[in-house]
């Protein structure tokens, strides 16, 4: 990996519909250009790509999705609307940016929510991708979030009880994501409050195998648990505001786009499964299986080490 150096610029680009979206370039202003798709819903960019792609070579774009991160307004904030929050607005505003930038073609790098706005992106502007490198590989489908917002029960019963009885009983056998935004758009702060947090236990619970400890986590700040889970029920609640196979339907687009797939078996939160049948119509990716790996890549382990080699395989 390499270090974490510092922007070289940054700033806030209009793109519509009242918002303001916040992006920084780091590493080399004339190197090959690279994006970076973060997850969540709504956990905002995160630094730490930076370590993954070498500054002397890359011109590398890190940007706040709508209402995330230094974007505004912030979702954070319950009297934001979320009319103007979808799929759809963030895939114009990445083309926004790139045309603010003027760059011809990119590499698009992210994973979990990250990769479904990756591979919603490519198939609508494909000419505008040079190489894809996606860790924890997700499709927004409804049974991807069927999955983790109730078939993972099986595994975590304990938390999925407490996380099912966090919404009303009328509420349990449905969407559980539309219950939770529910609870999250109350006028009432204490209700958003405890929706918020016990959405991001589960959550928590979920992407590390079951550990759902806030301490030494971003979900300890009050703020950020109400960001993410007001901003991920948004989406998952409205299937991330796709068809259900658009993405599977029209991977054919990226037919010529090389990628890497990277995928841990250990990954709860998001099964090998939809990676292995992106690759497999998609014929120029590659699909790296980590048998010791879940959902997160961490300074050093092998999701991390997996991401660094991929990106140095487009230089």
């Amino acid at each position: 990996m390499y270090p974490q150096v510092e922007p070289y610029a940054q700033g806030m680009l209009e793109v519509g519909d009242d918002q303001q979206i916040h992006w920084e370039a780091s590493g080399n202003p004339n190197g090959k250009p690279a994006v970076v798709f973060h997850g969540g819903p709504g956990s905002g960019s995160n630094p730490r790509w930076r370590q993954d792609f070498d500054p002397s070579h890359w011109n590398l774009i890190l940007w706040d999705q709508r209402g995330t991160g230094k974007s505004t307004p912030p979702v954070s904030d319950p009297a934001t609307s979320m009319e103007h929050n979808t799929t759809q607005h963030l895939i114009n505003d990445a083309e926004k940016l790139r045309e603010h930038l003027n760059i011809e073609k990119w590499l698009l790098a992210g994973g979990s929510w990250g990769s479904t706005l990756i591979l919603a992106y490519a198939i609508q502007h494909p000419d505008r991708v040079s190489e894809i490198v996606i860790p924890a590989v997700t499709a927004g489908r409804p049974e991807e979030i069927e999955w983790i917002t109730r078939g993972l029960g099986m595994f975590f019963p304990d938390h999925f009880e407490a996380f099912q009885n966090g919404v009303p009983e009328e509420d349990r056998k449905g969407n559980l994501a539309l219950a939770y935004n529910k609870l999250l758009n109350s006028p009432d702060p204490q209700v958003r409050e405890k929706a918020a947090w016990d959405w991001n236990k589960w959550d928590l619970s979920t992407i590390t195998g079951g550990d759902n400890d806030f301490e030494g986590t971003p979900y300890e700040d009050p703020v950020v648990r109400y960001r993410l889970a007001r901003t991920v029920t948004h989406y998952w609640g409205n299937d991330c505001f796709l068809e259900p196979t658009y993405i599977m339907d029209n991977l054919d687009q990226l037919n010529g786009i090389p990628g890497v797939l990277i995928h841990g078996r250990n990954d709860f939160g998001g099964p090998l499964t939809t990676a292995w049948e992106i690759a497999k119509r998609w014929p120029d990716a590659e699909l790296v299986i980590l048998n010791d790996a879940g959902h997160q890549a961490k300074d050093g382990n092998g999701m991390s080490q997996a991401i660094t080699a991929a990106v140095e395989k487009f230089r």
